[in-house]
């Protein structure tokens, strides 16, 4: 059986919102560089404050609150995964180390190999 999709309906107001938060986003863009004689502090201010409110804007929509909802579903997880200690994270890297080093002797010898076989049985090239 197929997984049903999760269809979300959004409102004209949740459009709405979005559509404010996407204009308050181009705004601060426009009011950074049209601040351009004004004091870089001045400029920065009023970048932050109208981008503080477009954030503010998308988190008060429902995608704004499926995204809060999915972070904390996401810290709740991340709560329940069991960490390796320390001593079992330094033998997997070293692990991990040691399979590179053979895997490289492995590509380099193959090379090697292959190198010896076309140029000098193959095409009969000497160096």
């Amino acid at each position: 059986m197929a997984n049903p999709q999760i269809e979300t309906v959004s409102t004209g107001a949740d459009k709405a919102k979005l559509a404010v938060a996407g204009v308050l986003v181009v705004g601060a863009v426009a009011a950074f560089y049209l601040l351009s004689k004004q004091d870089m502090w001045v400029r920065v201010v009023a970048l932050l404050v109208l981008l503080a409110m477009a954030v503010a804007t998308f988190f008060t929509s429902e995608p704004g609150k499926q995204l809060i909802a999915f972070g904390q579903d996401s810290a709740k997880e991340v709560k329940k995964v069991v960490w390796p200690t320390r001593k079992e994270a330094g033998q997997m890297t070293l692990y991990v180390f040691a399979f590179v080093v053979v895997m490289a002797l492995f590509l380099w010898l193959t090379d090697k190999t292959l190198e010896w076989v076309l140029y000098d049985l193959v095409l009969g090239w000497k160096r």
